[in-house]
């Protein structure tokens, strides 16, 4: 199959049944500023890259979102729980980004985006989420050249320091990606 541009990621997702019942489920919470991130939209297009009749199981949904009003993680776990719930078979990850600078020992982000686009590798930088009227929305700080052309490469975030360019090329080792998609190049 071949990916040219943001609409035809788009269309994919809008014609994925399950991609489309984790956003309306993730949308249900009602969160400021959320998105589904990383994995969920990066498998997506690798496996359709790659041709591959079924999913590649993800090791969790990444949800986020952006609240500087509660940054406390009990509120993540609590939100988790409520997805759990609803959809008792997903691997849910909420991570509330008002607070993941700390984590990451950041300046703190001024949106989810922000966070998004401080993720290590450009085809991890990616979002979607739904609009009010159900209609897919998709983020890409880096754009979708890499990920389209299965190019792994750290964002220009992570290029900036030495320890961050340690910390993506640990990152790619250990996700080991060639393994499952073998087309990558990185």
């Amino acid at each position: 199959m071949k990916l040219l541009d943001e609409k035809d990621i788009i269309r994919e997702i809008k014609s994925d049944a399950w991609m489309m019942l984790i956003l309306k489920t993730v949308k249900t919470l009602n969160l400021p500023d959320w998105w589904i991130c990383a994995g969920f939209v990066r498998s997506k297009i690798w496996d359709l890259l790659h041709g591959f009749e079924g999913r590649t199981p993800l090791p969790d949904i990444d949800v986020i979102y952006f609240d500087t009003k509660n940054t406390d993680e009990i509120t993540e776990k609590r939100l988790e729980e409520k997805l759990k719930v609803l959809m008792s078979n997903v691997p849910w990850s909420v991570k509330n980004q008002a607070r993941m600078h700390i984590k990451s020992n950041m300046s703190p982000y001024s949106s989810s985006i922000d966070g998004i686009s401080k993720f290590p590798e450009t085809v991890t930088a990616l979002g979607v989420k739904l609009d009010n009227k159900n209609n897919v929305i998709l983020t890409a700080p880096w754009g979708v050249q890499d990920v389209l052309n299965l190019e792994v490469k750290p964002t220009p975030y992570f290029c900036k320091t030495k320890e961050r360019m340690e910390i993506y090329k640990m990152r790619v080792t250990n996700k080991n990606w060639k393994a499952v998609w073998p087309k990558l190049k990185i």
